[in-house]
């Protein structure tokens, strides 16, 4: 296991804990947005932003930068915490979210907001678009890599395995795919609805590198990008939790719209103030 130092492990844990706060505060105000499966990624995108992507944020179209292909775009909330925090645009854009017009939108958009790198919308596009942008970039000589996020469910697309197949056809070792494995999907448990299982043999299977991690434990993310193989996309099974920090959410099958009252809101702030669960 990678050791990363207790310094840098408290500034991510420090970004984690202020992504997940915005996250509850921009979908309280906006009262809809997918507030469980945002909670999830939150550790993978702190992780990006603050450790792993070569980005400038004061030049967000640096042709050299790494690149981020959120496929599961309704968890975008967390990813606008991150690019705000990090300063690609101000914070108090972040409680304009899913306002008519506003910068922030319920997916993200490509050409309205600095730091976005690819739209999303319908499901298991991101892969493809991700393999299309590593393409581009080794035409062009550069080092820098794709980190596409999708959903445990979104891989019951066809979409998904047809890119699976390009991504190592092409050899695209540029291409990492963190997949949010919290078990849940918008109709239940993603085992109910249709197994993706045996998703690690699977992958291998369509010539991918594969790797289990703890999604909300920085050193297993860690650990698991430096497996990389030469010439071999990359594939991160990160096992999260649904609705990570929130009582009322985490772990369970939830709908996917939660509308959050006044109360609620400041429930689950509470909550993440004090570290723990208030149940």
């Amino acid at each position: 296991m990678n050791r990363i130092p207790e310094n840098e492990v408290k500034v991510l844990e420090e970004a984690a804990a202020s992504i997940r706060k915005d996250v509850v505060r921009m979908i309280g105000v906006a009262r809809s947005g997918h507030l469980a499966s945002s909670l999830s990624i939150v550790e993978i995108m702190a992780w990006l932003y603050w450790k792993v992507l070569n980005i400038r944020p004061e030049d967000p179209n640096w042709e050299e930068r790494d690149r981020v292909v959120l496929s599961k775009g309704h968890g975008c909330p967390a990813l606008y915490s991150a690019l705000a925090n990090r300063g690609f645009f101000t914070r108090d854009e972040l409680w304009n979210y899913r306002r008519l017009g506003a910068m922030l939108q319920g997916h993200p958009w490509v050409s309205r907001t600095p730091g976005i790198d690819a739209s999303s919308g319908s499901l298991g596009m991101g892969l493809g678009i991700s393999n299309g942008l590593a393409l581009g970039m080794r035409l062009k000589g550069f080092q820098g890599r794709v980190y596409c996020i999708t959903g445990d469910g979104e891989l019951q697309e066809g979409a998904i395995w047809e890119s699976a197949m390009t991504s190592s056809h092409y050899k695209l070792d540029n291409v990492v795919m963190i997949i949010d494995r919290n078990d849940m999907q918008m109709e239940g448990s993603v085992e109910k609805v249709m197994s993706i299982e045996p998703l690690e043999a699977k992958l291998q299977s369509f010539g991918w590198e594969v790797c289990m991690a703890d999604g909300h434990d920085f050193p297993s993310l860690d650990n698991a990008l430096s497996l990389r193989v030469s010439g071999k996309p990359l594939a991160i099974i990160a096992k999260t939790i649904i609705g990570k920090g929130v009582s009322f959410l985490e772990g369970r099958q939830h709908e996917p719209f939660v509308v959050l009252t006044r109360d609620l809101v400041d429930k689950a702030l509470r909550e993440l103030d004090s570290g723990g669960l208030l149940l």
